[in-house]
């Protein structure tokens, strides 16, 4: 058999989620997690679901992985200890920031600790001119002194940042040829190899939060790669990047920071090829796993993307009305917005005597109580397993649930010291739940100044169907899409993407003394780097797609706006550009200013376009057997005012239409179906839920 088969692979926090694809033929399984060692759920799950599929180790063609590793390694500071050398005068870039707070009436908000504290921050003597002119050459002894104080005192990564360099790159190069020479093992970012532009802030702290990541990610991809070839598997490994592309490990390895939230954005752009297929083009896209959940737009078709994330505690998003909260990282992503509501996440009291939910999780390890793994504390799945809405059984068996203790945790931590029976204690919980997620929904839409009504929300993830009907309660949307294998869809989603390359040149000018000859220049030189290093991974001219953006701000802003090139009607030109900028700028803010416009820089994302693409018009068959399940089970709904007996589906033998109250289950997840709501299957496979008015 010639290699035909993918496999996508998507840790989660609780599960590690496979999906296997061989020619129209679809198998899915989850694995639990294995947080210390996160390789080893790959490595088993791909070896079972290997097993279960019939095909050898040679039959791969490739293997897709999105990872938490590198948010992980932020969310819990476990990153390597690492020093930041930079230009004599600007040691205090990181801790200075954008001098702002993310909300100005929180009296109580702390600034989150820098990465690299102030004694692991160096000064080198050099100096570089905003025009790129070299007016003190680089210190290579005070190179040398620096790095092996860092390294004396602990460090083991070296970020290196210099003031301009963005416009000469020389002195970022020459300190990294210096440190390589002296102190060959020690891993080295400079800021021209992860961001070469003007902002000395987020490039600073872009480039640390990659060499923080960088040895944890590199060794764990290290050690995938050589799981992978101990069993036999000789195909080239692909990780999923913020922006929802495919990237080879070599570059994850060397450049983390494009790959923080790996996997995540998968789904976002499977959902987007979803929508497509069915004719729905604006979707709320609402993913909701373990530990977290998060939602993101779809609009017009078009799947809603930035060049600026911020990680932080709460609520992490690329919102461009939320800065400073956490670490800041200038890299095209997915404009996803993220909670810590997940089915692992933990009820407890706050010392006001209310209920809250996260961020804190259970994680895979020991778990929610109902999994019977050592978890003592009351989850969300706990709550909606004491509420009847999970199974006695998850992931195809593989876990059975302890209703009873799930029930007693929350009767003990959160019923008792609130005065409630254990039924509203459970409901409350689920409720506050959907509350915080709810958060992330009107991140990306009413804070853009979208209404949320006019989109159908699409659910996936392990619990994102359990609450996707109540959390469209909360916003009053109408409509609700549950793809085929939502509770592995992110991994679906990898099969969906393209391989991806990114690149930018800066060009400060004011737009009216712009020489577009010159930006011509710029993107043709773009535009043949990107053919030439995708050509090196077997792509012809016809496969790639090459995507320029523009970004530009009125004369004295801070923030830029993205314009595509495509949107630049006619020929390039100071008009064309300008009416272009106007027009997405009054889109994003409701208004345009009379002042002159700054041209900032060019970018161009190169997309190597895949043909062995999954089709989500017809997925083809899902290899998830038919299990037998009680025809009812009691269910709470507190729209219906408690307990109701509710019939429960395969999701194979669904057909037709149905009214819940309804419980369709399948390996992967439980979908809910609230009393009121008509359920339907579309012709490719999906789950439509309409609600009430």
């Amino acid at each position: 058999m010639s290699k035909s088969v993918r496999i996508a692979v998507d840790i989660g926090g609780t599960f590690t989620d496979l999906v296997l694809l061989r020619g129209s033929d679809t198998h899915f399984l989850k694995q639990a997690s294995t947080p210390e060692r996160p390789e080893d759920a790959v490595i088993e799950g791909i070896c079972h679901i290997m097993r279960a599929a019939g095909v050898t180790p040679g039959d791969i063609a490739e293997v897709l992985h999105g990872t938490t590793v590198g948010s992980n390694t932020l969310l819990q500071k476990a990153g390597a200890r690492t020093g930041l050398i930079t230009t004599k005068g600007f040691r205090d870039v990181l801790e200075i920031g954008r001098v702002r707070t993310p909300d100005m009436f929180d009296l109580t908000w702390q600034k989150p600790d820098p990465l690299v504290p102030r004694r692991h921050r160096a000064e080198v003597r050099e100096r570089i001119l905003t025009d790129g002119t070299v007016l003190e050459p680089l210190d290579r002894d005070g190179v040398v002194l620096a790095t092996r104080q860092l390294l004396e005192d602990g460090v083991r990564s070296i970020a290196v940042c210099f003031i301009n360099s963005y416009r000469n790159p020389v002195h970022e190069r020459e300190a990294e040829e210096v440190i390589a020479e002296n102190f060959p093992d020690v891993p080295v970012t400079t800021s021209v190899s992860v961001l070469p532009e003007i902002k000395e802030y987020e490039r600073t702290s872009t480039t640390v939060v990659n060499a923080y990541v960088r040895p944890s990610l590199s060794g764990y991809l290290t050690s995938l790669e050589r799981g992978l070839r101990d069993m036999g598997i000789d195909a080239p490994l692909l990780v999923s990047t913020s922006n929802g592309g495919l990237s080879a490990a070599r570059t994850a390895q060397k450049k983390p920071v494009f790959f923080i939230s790996s996997g995540r954005s998968a789904g976002v752009v499977g959902a987007t090829r979803m929508g497509a297929a069915v004719g729905e083009d604006n979707l709320i896209v609402f993913d909701m796993g373990g530990t977290t959940a998060s939602a993101a737009l779809v609009h017009n078709g078009e799947l809603s993307r930035t060049n600026e994330y911020e990680f932080r505690a709460g609520i992490s998003t690329p919102s461009r009305f939320i800065k400073a909260g956490g670490y800041m990282m200038r890299v095209p992503t997915v404009d996803v917005a993220e909670v810590g509501s997940g089915g692992g996440s933990v009820a407890w009291i706050d010392a006001g005597g209310l209920l809250n939910v996260g961020p804190v999780s259970s994680g895979a390890v020991p778990g929610p109580v109902c999994y019977g793994l050592g978890g003592d504390k009351p989850t969300v799945s706990d709550a909606n397993v004491a509420l009847g809405l999970l199974p006695a059984e998850l992931a195809g068996g593989s876990l059975t649930l302890d209703v009873d203790a799930a029930r007693r945790a929350i009767e003990r931590d959160v019923a008792a010291p609130l005065g409630l029976d254990t039924d509203a204690a459970a409901r409350g919980i689920a409720d506050v739940a959907n509350v915080n997620m709810a958060r992330a929904i009107r991140a990306v839409t009413v804070e853009r100044g979208v209404d949320p009504r006019d989109f159908t929300l699409l659910a996936f993830g392990g619990s994102g169907p359990v609450h996707a009907c109540d959390l469209a309660r909360v916003l009053d949307i109408r409509r609700v899409l549950f793809p085929p294998m939502p509770g592995v869809f992110t991994a679906m989603g990898m099969l969906a993407g393209d391989v991806e390359r990114y690149s930018i040149r800066v060009y400060p000018t004011l737009l009216g003394q712009a020489d577009f000859a010159e930006v011509a220049r710029l993107v043709a030189e773009l535009q043949d780097e990107a053919r030439a290093t995708l050509g090196e991974e077997g792509y012809s001219a016809g496969q790639v797609r090459l995507d320029v953006e523009f970004d530009l701000r009125f004369e004295g802003q801070d923030n830029e706006v993205a314009v595509a090139l495509s949107s630049v009607a006619g020929e390039l030109s100071r008009d064309t550009v300008r009416t272009a900028f106007l027009n997405a700028y009054l889109a994003i803010y409701g208004y345009v200013s009379t002042d002159e416009i700054e041209f900032v820089n060019v970018r161009l994302i190169g997309r190597g376009m895949r043909e062995a693409r999954v089709d989500f018009a017809n997925v083809g068959a899902i290899a998830d057997a038919v299990r037998e399940r009680p025809a009812n089970r009691r269910v709470y709904f507190a729209s219906a005012g408690g307990w109701c007996e509710t019939p429960v589906v395969d999701r194979q033998m669904f057909s037709g239409e149905r009214t819940g109250p309804l419980i369709i289950e399948s390996s992967d997840t439980t979908i809910v179906v609230p009393p009121g709501a008509r359920a339907s299957l579309d012709a490719a496979g999906n789950i439509r839920a309409d609600l009430e008015d």
